[in-house]
C-alpha cells in the first residue's frame, strides 16, 4: 500500500511539474503597448517572411496569392501539417486579432486562446524579429482580403497531437539569439529572423530542434523527396558564388551555371524580388560571411 501511494504522488508531482514547466511563455505587453503599425514597411516583412508561400491555396496564381485561407499540407516525419487560414477575416482568420496576440503568436508560438503552435509555423526564426516589425506586418496583413476558410486540423499521430509538450520542445529550441559570428547585422536579421532559411537548409535533430553547429550547411528534404542544399561558403555549397551571383540569383532565379531555381525556392525568389537592392545584398553578404561548413544535407 505504501509503494501506491508513493507511486501515486510521484506521478502527482511528476505530472505538476510537467504542467508548470510547459505553461506558454507570454510576452510583456509592455513591448507592444503604444505601437502603430505601417502597412508600407509591413509588406516588405511579409516578402522576406513568405508568408504568402505557406498560407495561399496551393498552386494560386496572381492576386489569389493574397487570399491567405491555408489549406496546404505539408507533409513531416511527424505527422502532416495543414496551414491554418491567417486572413484578414475576423472569426476564422486573424482579423480580430490585436498586435499583441499576433506578435505573441510570431514572437513566442502561443495562440490568442494561450495554446502552443506547433513549430511548422517558424516562430523558432521569427523570434529573433523585432516587435515593431511584426506589428508592420499585421498593418499590412489587415489589408489582405478576408477569406471565410474553416481551418482544417493537422493529422498528427499520438503523441505530438498532444500540444502542452511543446512547452519542453520550446525550453530546449527557442531561443532569440544571434546564431553566426558576422559584421552583416542587416544580412544576419534578415536571414536568421523573418527570411527563416534555416528552417530549411539547417538539419534537425530527432526531437525536431535546428542543429546550430551545422548551421545553414543542408538537410534532407522534410517530405522525403530530394535534399536541401548547402548555402555555407563551403566547397560542397556556395564557395564558387560570388556576392554578386547570388544577388543576381535573388532576382532573377539563374544561378552562375546557367540553370533556374525551382520547386519551393521560386516562390523564395519571388519574394526576394521585392526587396530592396540593398537587402539582397546584405543577405548575400551574409551567407559568404558564415562559417563554411561540409553538406549536412545527407
Amino acid at each position: 500500500m505504501r509503494l501506491r501511494n508513493k507511486a501515486f504522488f510521484a506521478a502527482l508531482l511528476g505530472g505538476a511539474a510537467f504542467w508548470f514547466l510547459t505553461q506558454p511563455d507570454n510576452l510583456d505587453t509592455a513591448l507592444v503597448a503604444g505601437l502603430i503599425g505601417d502597412p508600407a514597411k509591413g509588406a516588405q516583412v511579409f516578402a522576406i517572411g513568405g508568408c504568402a508561400s505557406c498560407h495561399y491555396a496551393k498552386d494560386a496564381k496572381g492576386e489569389a496569392r493574397l487570399m491567405l485561407g491555408g489549406g496546404q499540407a505539408f507533409a513531416t516525419p511527424f505527422g502532416t501539417f495543414i496551414a491554418p487560414n491567417i486572413s484578414s477575416d475576423p472569426d476564422l482568420g486573424i482579423g480580430g486579432w490585436t498586435n499583441y496576440e499576433f506578435a505573441n503568436a510570431v514572437l513566442r508560438g502561443i495562440s490568442p486562446s494561450g495554446q502552443h503552435y506547433y513549430p511548422a509555423f517558424p516562430f523558432g526564426s521569427y523570434t529573433r524579429m523585432t516587435v515593431s516589425d511584426v506589428v508592420d506586418l499585421k498593418a499590412y496583413m489587415d489589408t489582405l482580403p478576408a477569406v471565410a476558410q474553416v481551418n482544417i486540423a493537422h493529422e498528427l499521430p499520438l503523441p505530438f497531437r498532444l500540444r502542452r509538450g511543446l512547452g519542453l520542445w520550446k525550453m530546449l529550441f527557442l531561443d532569440d539569439r544571434k546564431v553566426a559570428e558576422t559584421i552583416e547585422m542587416r544580412g544576419q536579421y534578415l536571414v536568421e529572423g523573418p527570411g527563416h532559411c534555416a528552417e530549411c537548409h539547417s538539419p534537425r535533430n530527432m526531437l525536431g530542434g535546428m542543429d546550430a553547429n551545422r548551421w545553414l550547411a543542408g538537410a534532407p528534404n522534410p517530405s522525403g523527396k530530394g535534399r536541401i542544399p548547402n548555402i555555407t561558403p563551403h566547397s560542397q555549397g556556395i564557395a564558387d558564388w560570388s556576392v554578386d551571383d547570388l544577388v543576381y540569383y535573388f532576382e532573377t532565379g539563374f544561378t552562375p551555371e546557367f540553370d533556374t531555381a525551382g520547386s519551393t525556392m521560386v516562390a523564395v525568389i519571388e519574394n526576394l524580388g521585392v526587396l530592396p537592392v540593398e537587402d539582397r545584398l546584405a543577405i548575400a553578404r551574409y551567407l559568404k560571411s558564415i562559417p563554411a561548413l561540409p553538406d549536412a544535407s545527407k
